[in-house]
């Protein structure tokens, strides 16, 4: 009998359609089984170091294989535009994973998982509606909805400056600049816009209120996206595939009080899914999923690949 709480990990690269893509694979030990796998990613301009590693020895200890990678342009993988975040690529990237993981010796191919969360998990949507490698799917604090995302943080009255400086990078970058940047976050003292502009997401990026031994995790941390990137959150509807997902089984972790990827439009979403599928709130908001709630989410996660991925 596996020992849950004996497992490895190692670095791992793979080959997205000429970019390597980086990431930590975990590997239960004491077993001749071919076991089921794990695909997992971070969110919006977040590195595999931001709590990842947490959830994947969680789930290794419960005899999963696990890979973690960084997403193209971001952290270890590599990417030609640096901090830019194409919801499509990413998509896409899932999916190479899927089909890198599914490679190796020791993993059932008929038993892929995958986990997303805060943009990957709205990526997880769009990839178990299209993808039916994928046997069970977990999407935490989703992004659901790009266009109502950004109708919640940009005001009306700034709505055609944004669209002019969007118009104006893309003339730019075909002239041969470089892409345009924008911070992240910012401090709310400081004028200036942000594609995330909570409290919360400051304290998060910014590893402000993080003890002092785990720093480390935002050592590589880059506060800086490609303007496209928000162009094209403006444009991404992964909330639009979600009734394709079954009979695919769902869960669905949603913060009770999330202002980034909000909480009305994911329950609107979930309420769209079809069977099986399974709804869990949790308390407290956004980035709350990695810190405070990580054990009971973990812990629905867990279960939910035992019940149909083990």
């Amino acid at each position: 009998m596996l020992n849950k709480y004996d497992y490895e990990r190692q670095d791992i690269e793979f080959n997205a359609e000429g970019t390597l893509l980086r990431g930590w694979l975990y590997r239960p030990k004491s077993t001749n089984q071919r076991l089921p796998a794990i695909v997992m990613a971070h969110g919006w301009g977040c590195l595999k170091e931001f709590y990842l590693d947490k959830y994947a020895e969680k789930f290794a200890k419960h005899g999963h294989v696990v890979l973690a990678f960084d997403n193209r342009n971001f952290g270890d993988s590599d990417g030609d535009i640096r901090q830019e975040i194409d919801p499509w690529q990413q998509v896409r990237d899932y999916r190479h994973a899927i089909t890198y993981i599914q490679s190796q010796s020791f993993v059932d191919p008929n038993k892929i998982g995958i986990w997303g969360t805060s943009y990957s998990g709205g990526h997880v949507l769009v990839v178990a509606a299209l993808d039916k490698r994928v046997k069970a799917v977990v999407s935490q604090v989703p992004t659901t909805s790009g266009w109502q995302g950004m109708l919640r943080r940009i005001f009306p009255a700034n709505w055609e400056k944004t669209y002019t400086d969007f118009n104006e990078d893309r003339v730019n970058r075909f002239n041969g600049s470089a892409p345009k940047l924008v911070p992240i976050f910012t401090d709310a003292n400081v004028k200036g816009n942000a594609s995330h502009a909570s409290q919360d997401a400051l304290e998060f990026y910014s590893g402000k209120n993080a003890p002092e031994n785990e720093k480390w995790r935002f050592e590589k941390f880059r506060n800086e996206v490609t303007l496209r990137s928000v162009e094209m959150y403006s444009e991404y509807e992964p909330g639009s595939y979600i009734d394709r997902i079954a009979p695919t089984p769902l869960l669905m972790l949603v913060a009770e009080k999330d202002v980034v990827a909000v909480t009305d439009q994911a329950l609107n979403a979930f309420n769209r899914a079809r069977e099986i599928k399974k709804l869990h709130i949790f308390s407290g908001g956004h980035f709350s999923a990695y810190i405070e709630q990580f054990e009971p989410l973990s812990e629905e996660a867990v279960e939910w690949y035992k019940q149909y991925l083990s």
